[in-house]
């Protein structure tokens, strides 16, 4: 049936759910170019203002899927599910570059679709291209080789998958709609399930960090995800997790990437972002089948990163990108921090009661680790390490942070910005669990 554009978004502007049909079509103009940037501006205003049903938003969801390519996997082989992870992003949220290496040692394959770094948060891609040589954009063939030897492999997206979703994002960030629970649902999920997913967990963050500015409104996101997911054939589960501090130690590109191979290769690991980790890792483990319950997932996991596996199968994926073959033995040489560095300390002792999580995401970008406009390039060498948690003790044997800058000058305004973003007193900081809730389909 051949729909116009202008009643569909008509009907939905006066608050009617659209039909799959209705949904099909106008996607189907999204994609080539048949429908305006102001009919599709008005579509997505008129959704932001009357919302997505739980099957519109599948509907949404699948067509945008289905303007481009979907992977499927059956003919490879595989003798495992292919999952995935995603986050909404934070500071100092490495755990892409840990837990894809550490589920394909359990037996998984994740072909793991990931982006850049948006405002304040950080980008998977970001990191990895702080590893000399590491494509980022390989072809479908190597790709594909790519999960099927190493296990996993994590790029970032191609015009070929989602095309839809590219340019109905495009117009929802110059016409203030992005921050739509049911687009956003649809804008993750439409890329993550052409990548031909069994199964699913989304890392949904809380806090001062987070992209979603209230707890509510994260856990609302949370249970969509889920459940457009759910309903679109793969099997989701989400977590709610903590982003009122930075979840690693450290903060940036090729620093953050260290610490990953850190992780992966000693004992030395920052509790909380193990715990996030190995929380979601098990989450996923169970809904694709690979565990049976929660306690043998926890131990198929820590099997298979004290072993070393884990870390095997990141080295693997490295190598076969492009990367160096000796990038865990020698991380240094690979990885450059910036030339200055300088330990940013407080104007007196004390505890550290309070920390404003996003200045810290923005002292990044400042220094030149992330973007203000999205051509820019970034320097890959720039960061934060050794950020004192909330409850800890600080004084002139402990700084806040340790500042790794292009110059002089950007050291010492990065210092003064840190101590600024960091409250420090006598009392006790609020306590703010690691995982605050687990959300599933209903």
């Amino acid at each position: 049936m051949n729909y116009l554009p202008q009643e569909i978004i008509r009907r939905k502007r006066d608050g009617h759910s659209l039909s799959r049909e209705e949904i099909d079509f106008f996607v189907e103009g999204l994609t080539s170019g048949a429908i305006s940037e102001s009919q599709v501006a008005a579509f997505a205003m008129a959704i932001y203002f009357q919302g997505l049903g739980r099957e519109e938003c599948v509907a949404l969801t699948l067509a945008m899927r289905d303007s481009g390519n979907v992977m499927e996997w059956r003919s490879e082989s595989l003798d495992g599910p292919v999952i995935d992870k995603h986050s909404t992003g934070g500071v100092g949220d490495l755990v892409s570059l840990v837990l894809g290496p550490l589920l394909a040692a359990c037996g998984a394959y994740v072909p793991m679709i990931s982006g850049r770094g948006l405002g304040h948060t950080g980008g998977t891609l970001d990191k990895l291209e702080s590893i000399p040589g590491y494509n980022t954009a390989p072809d479908n063939s190597l790709f594909r080789g790519t999960v099927r030897s190493a296990g996993v492999a994590i790029i970032g997206q191609t015009g070929l998958l989602a095309p839809a979703d590219a340019r109905l994002y495009a117009i929802r960030d110059v016409t203030a709609t992005v921050e739509s629970i049911g687009l956003i649902t649809a804008s993750i999920l439409s890329k993550k399930l052409a990548a031909g997913l069994d199964a699913l967990v989304m890392d949904v963050k809380v806090g001062d960090g987070a992209f979603m500015p209230t707890t509510e409104a994260s856990r609302e996101l949370a249970r969509s995800i889920a459940e457009v997911a759910t309903g679109a054939g793969t099997p989701t589960t989400a977590l709610l997790t903590d982003m009122n501090q930075s979840l690693a130690n450290s903060a940036g590109n090729a620093i953050e990437v260290r610490e990953a191979i850190e992780f992966l290769t000693t004992s030395k690991r920052n509790d909380r972002l193990e715990t996030v980790i190995l929380e979601l890792g098990a989450e996923v483990l169970q809904t694709s089948g690979l565990s049976t319950s929660e306690q043998e997932a926890f131990n198929t996991l820590r099997q298979a990163l004290e072993s070393g596996q884990a870390a095997e199968q990141f080295a693997r994926m490295v190598c076969a990108l492009g990367g160096p073959g000796d990038l865990l033995e020698r991380p240094e040489s690979h990885l450059p921090l910036g030339p200055v560095v300088l330990e940013a300390r407080p104007a007196q002792g004390g505890t550290v009661t309070a920390i404003d999580t996003r200045e810290l995401g923005l002292v990044i970008v400042r220094l030149g680790g992330g973007r203000t406009d999205p051509g820019q390039e970034i320097d890959h060498r720039v960061g934060l390490d050794e950020m004192a948690s909330l409850g800890e003790e600080v004084g002139s044997e402990r700084p806040l942070a340790v500042v790794h800058a292009a110059s002089e000058e950007d050291a010492q305004q990065a210092a003064a910005e840190v101590c600024a973003a960091f409250t420090v007193g006598d009392g006790a900081p609020e306590a703010f669990p690691v995982i605050h809730q687990r959300v599933m389909a209903e």
